[in-house]
């Protein structure tokens, strides 16, 4: 009896990694958060058990404990149970936390990797995380925990010359505005915000930290914040693998 940790990537079923692909298809029981696109689900074996145990806001809440629980009691009773969470389950998907519960409860686990939002959604609006002459690497931070705001550096990260990627941030991006601001980033440094990313509804803003906060951004929403955002014209991604042929360019005099 092993338990699955499956990456579902940032939402084209496209994107899924083949391990992530069969393990559905033979799953005895899948236990599924908000984010996973229909298109994935649609893979999974019309045999297994279903659980949603995604979070809505001001619907069912699921306990870190109850989702534990609810993957130990399935492991006791099938073969094969897949725990399929958005992107990478171990980029801010408490899948450690649930690994440690399983194999403490006597199970097995296996990790299997999926394309975090963190990487994918830049690179499906056409925003490159690192260029040579404008950003020497990148940063991933979370604007939020299950339990408080997370209590990010904002200083020291907004002095390293680091594109900055911002998750679960669509209700705190003025505070982080402004907390760059204050760090020392140019008011007029660009920002790209990215919502569901590699979707039939991905939709791409391109603003500035000054201008962030006048931004509706609804979840799920990735923010790259960063010379490379000003970047427009660089193919965007389609799930029909359509040809776009674009003449690249960047706003802003920062080349």
């Amino acid at each position: 009896m092993t338990v699955h940790l499956v990456g579902a990537g940032p939402g084209d079923p496209d994107l899924l990694t083949l391990r992530t692909a069969r393990l559905l298809e033979r799953a005895d029981a899948v236990v599924h958060d908000r984010l996973v696109g229909r298109g994935v689900l649609d893979l999974v074996s019309p045999t297994a058990e279903i659980v949603d145990v995604g979070k809505t806001p001001g619907g069912s809440h699921w306990t870190q404990g109850d989702i534990n629980g609810q993957l130990i009691s399935l492991a006791k009773r099938h073969d094969t149970v897949v725990r399929l969470k958005g992107g990478d389950p171990y980029v801010f998907g408490r899948g450690s936390e649930e690994a440690f519960a399983l194999m403490n409860a006597g199970h097995r686990v296996e990790v299997v990797p999926g394309i975090s939002s963190a990487l994918a959604a830049p690179a499906a609006a056409g925003v490159p995380l690192t260029h040579r002459r404008l950003a020497t690497g990148f940063t991933v931070v979370t604007a939020s925990t299950a339990e408080q705001s997370a209590e990010v550096d904002w200083l020291t990260l907004g002095q390293l010359d680091h594109t900055i990627v911002v998750l679960m941030g669509a209700r705190a991006a003025p505070r982080i505005a402004a907390a760059l601001i204050e760090a020392g980033r140019s008011p007029r440094e660009p920002v790209a915000v990215v919502g569901s990313a590699t979707t039939a509804d991905q939709s791409v803003l391109h603003t500035t930290l000054a201008e962030l906060h006048q931004a509706d951004i609804a979840s799920p929403a990735t923010i790259v914040i960063g010379k490379v955002a000003g970047f427009e014209g660089l193919p965007q991604w389609s799930s029909r693998s359509a040809s776009h042929h674009h003449s690249p360019t960047l706003t802003g005099d920062l080349l």
